[in-house]
């Protein structure tokens, strides 16, 4: 059994390569997970899709036939070829795709290091892919072990001592634009968690915000959580020239802005599409400063540069958590083996036993006390190999150690 991650962000590719590559809504991730698994090489998977991300990390038999898949799979949906995918991609295999899947629980893989949304996101995949069955136990073990170790790096440094988003570096790239934020408008596309973080960062520094979706009543529901007005999607056209500030962050297919209902200002517009796909599309200029996920990337390399002594704390526990989650993977093979070992040895003691009883050299009151010593003995004689066994049981060592006591007890 192998782990593989194959992995296309904000790193290797543009934002157009990732809005080709995204999965927006639960049908889509339906039925691609549903192909993945249809792979004889491929037992479990999952897909996480984000603004920054996408990434198939699954649970396999072979890396090869595996990865050669899913490159076919992604370059038929995205009609980007395999060469270029396969270019721009990161791999990691095994230990390579375990650590990858530890930093970026730990939030060390985002654009915005100690970002707080990712966890939530990979939860999110991993309980969709879970409870659809499109994983089980090998991921599921991956998945704990990673939020495990993303606890200790928050516990152990300061890398989400304040913590940050795509949202809240939004806000702050608006508030470096514009001399006070104090009394403007504002209207924000969508209630998800971008669009929630967006507001109240916003509602901080003295906006109105009014916020809008599809859904009325969702949207009622975030405007009442953060002190917001609220309208349907439907007003879209009449008023998106009315605000000089718009977020927006729809899982929408299709851009929900363009040319067809954007109108001459006489101000300055201030524009960001946090969305991907992206929601905005238009060719005319119109006084919009408009900004995508990529273009946020100065404030971003700032917050890097403040957490690198976080970083580098943060990536040797996740060394440790590598470690120790092989190491817990090799005694799940080699404790079945003990047991089997132990069920053979007594197996044996017990007709020993029986033997010398029925044969008249001891009495036969005594059986019970013969068993006992019989089974004593046996756990004294086993007791320290098996121990060794278990401290052993390392990556490099767990193979020869389980073939060749496997070789020892069979029949």
């Amino acid at each position: 059994m192998h782990y593989l991650t194959i992995s296309f962000t904000h790193k290797n590719s543009t934002l157009e390569i990732r809005e080709r590559l995204s999965y927006p809504d639960d049908e889509d991730m339906h039925g691609y997970l549903a192909k993945l698994t249809a792979s004889p090489s491929i037992n479990e998977a999952i897909l996480i899709s984000t603004c920054n991300r996408m990434e198939v990390f699954c649970s396999c038999s072979d890396l090869v036939s595996a990865t050669q898949y899913i490159f076919e799979m992604l370059s038929d949906r995205s009609k980007i070829s395999i060469e270029e995918l396969e270019g721009r991609a990161d791999v990691f295999d095994d230990s390579g795709a375990i650590h990858h899947l530890f930093s970026v629980a730990a939030s060390l893989d985002s654009m915005v290091i100690g970002e707080t949304q990712i966890a939530g996101q990979l939860k999110e995949a991993f309980r969709f892919s879970y409870d659809n069955n499109y994983c089980s136990k090998k991921i599921a073990r991956a998945i704990k072990s990673a939020f495990r170790c993303a606890a200790k790096v928050r516990n152990a440094t300061d890398i989400s001592s304040k913590p940050v988003s795509m949202a809240s570096v939004a806000v702050t790239q608006l508030k470096s634009l514009v001399d006070s934020l104090e009394g403007k408008k504002a209207l924000v596309i969508g209630v998800g968690e971008m669009s929630e973080i967006t507001t109240k960062h916003l509602h901080a520094q003295g906006v109105e915000v009014t916020i809008m979706n599809r859904t009325k009543h969702k949207a009622d529901a975030l405007a009442k959580a953060t002190n917001a007005k609220s309208m349907g999607l439907e007003e879209l056209a009449n008023v998106i020239n009315k605000y000089e500030i718009l977020f927006t962050a729809t899982a929408s297919h299709e851009p929900i802005i363009t040319d067809e209902i954007i109108q001459a200002c006489d101000f300055d517009r201030y524009w960001f599409d946090l969305a991907l796909p992206r929601d905005i599309k238009y060719t005319k200029g119109e006084r919009i400063n408009l900004y995508v996920i990529d273009d946020l990337k100065s404030i971003v390399n700032e917050n890097i540069c403040m957490r690198e002594e976080s970083a580098r704390e943060a990536h040797a526990i996740i060394g440790r958590g590598v470690v120790e989650f092989f190491e817990s993977l090799n005694l799940l093979d080699i404790e079945p083996l003990i047991k089997q070992i132990y069920t053979k040895a007594y197996q044996d003691a017990q007709a020993e036993a029986q033997r010398v009883i029925q044969s008249g050299y001891i009495p036969k009151e005594y059986e019970q006390e013969v068993h006992k010593m019989a089974q004593q003995v046996l756990k004294r004689f086993l007791h320290d190999m098996t121990h060794k066994m278990r401290r052993e049981a390392s990556e490099e060592r767990n193979d020869s150690i389980t073939s060749t006591m496997s070789f020892l007890i069979e029949k």
